[in-house]
């Protein structure tokens, strides 16, 4: 009976996540990366669901701290109050500078944030993956931009990079950009 409970407790995470058999993909990432030009606000314009991001006018907002890591500040607005959440990130090895390591807890280990490319000024298409014993993987993909309404074109591309990279992207949603000040 305790499993089953575990189970219905766990089945909206479960639900929210994009799982897929075998292990992770190893997508190309964007070369010559420059953290310092990446840095500042970034709209959520589309991603694979994930159970920690569900409201709608997401925003990342990453500036320099002066250990050198990176504070990563992740608002979203759920039932018209704002809330944010901020969790570090790290370059976890500086001859792949675009392989950051996010984590919003002490508790928790880095999970991988990926910049498969972006121009800095516009867009940014990310890429993070979980492998579970090498059986399955959970991913989790985003196109981000710099304002809240890329060009639809932008948008294409993007997708267009995720599934040339192996990246499976039918479960990805458009999020939410319609907010009022909140």
């Amino acid at each position: 009976m305790p499993a089953v409970f575990l189970l219905l407790l766990l089945l909206p995470l479960i639900s929210a996540q994009t799982f897929n058999w075998g292990p992770c993909p190893n997508p190309h990432v964007q070369d010559d990366f420059i953290l310092q030009q990446y840095l500042g606000k970034w709209f959520e314009i589309e991603k694979l669901p994930t159970y920690f991001a569900r409201g709608k006018c997401i925003e990342a907002n990453y500036s320099l701290r002066k250990d050198g890591t990176i504070r990563v500040l992740n608002s979203q607005v759920i039932n018209d109050e704002l809330m944010s959440t901020e969790g570090t990130a790290v370059v976890k090895d500086v001859r792949e500078p675009a392989k950051l390591g996010v984590s919003f807890s002490y508790f928790t280990p880095y999970s991988p944030y990926w910049v498969l490319t972006t121009d800095y000024t516009n867009v940014s298409v990310v890429y993070s993956c979980t492998d579970i014993l090498r059986l399955f993987h959970v991913d989790y993909a985003w196109i981000l931009a710099r304002s809240p309404s890329p060009s639809p074109e932008t948008v294409k591309k993007a997708k267009d990079l995720l599934i040339s990279e192996g990246i499976k992207i039918s479960g990805m949603k458009a999020t939410d950009q319609s907010c009022n000040d909140v």
